[in-house]
């Protein structure tokens, strides 16, 4: 079972709310009282570096995202929420989450399964970025997640691998010439 399959469940104790292209469901320093699911659009999850935009993952139909850390502990996020595109969601407000997951011991396996997974994709994600070349991340991320790279902004995709997007056009091009017969 996954989290997707209590979907139903979810809608029932949140509500669903439309939101425009760079909507900030959630600011870096304000604390995470909500999870989203993405019904459709999608969000990306970033950070802000001294004025330097730091994407950490993106967000689409059927995923659930919350600045897990802030919503957990209940401090201060690291990382604003934002949409890329207008986007539907179900938003469940953390008091009712976490009385659902109290109440359902299939349910807190399934969400706590869901949470190590994203860790897990957050280690990866950091392991790239110091092991593997620009080029490389994005060959990687082409070949993984296809649809990622067509979907994405440019300027969020180059944020997301580390680099400019000067440098994001230049590879990208490297690519293209190599594909051509």
């Amino acid at each position: 079972m996954t989290l997707q399959d209590y979907y139903d469940h979810f809608k029932q104790i949140g509500h669903q709310k439309n939101v425009a292209r760079n909507t900030d469901l959630l600011r870096e320093g304000d604390v995470a009282t909500q999870l989203y699911f993405v019904e459709q659009g999608a969000v990306r999850m970033w950070h802000n570096d001294d004025g330097r935009d730091i994407t950490v993952q993106f967000f689409f139909e059927g995923q659930v995202v919350s600045s897990f850390e802030s919503f957990y502990l209940k401090k201060p996020s690291l990382f604003t929420l934002t949409t890329i595109e207008p986007t539907t969601l179900t938003v469940v407000d953390g008091a009712a989450l976490r009385q659902a997951l109290g109440a359902d011991p299939k349910l807190m396996a399934v969400f706590t399964d869901y949470v190590c997974h994203r860790f897990i994709d957050y280690t990866q994600y950091f392991l790239n970025r110091i092991q593997d070349s620009p080029e490389a991340r994005y060959r990687t991320l082409l070949a993984s997640d296809p649809k990622l790279v067509a979907r994405v902004p440019k300027y969020e995709l180059a944020t997301y691998l580390g680099i400019t997007p000067v440098s994001l056009s230049r590879i990208r091009n490297r690519v293209k010439k190599e594909a051509r017969p």
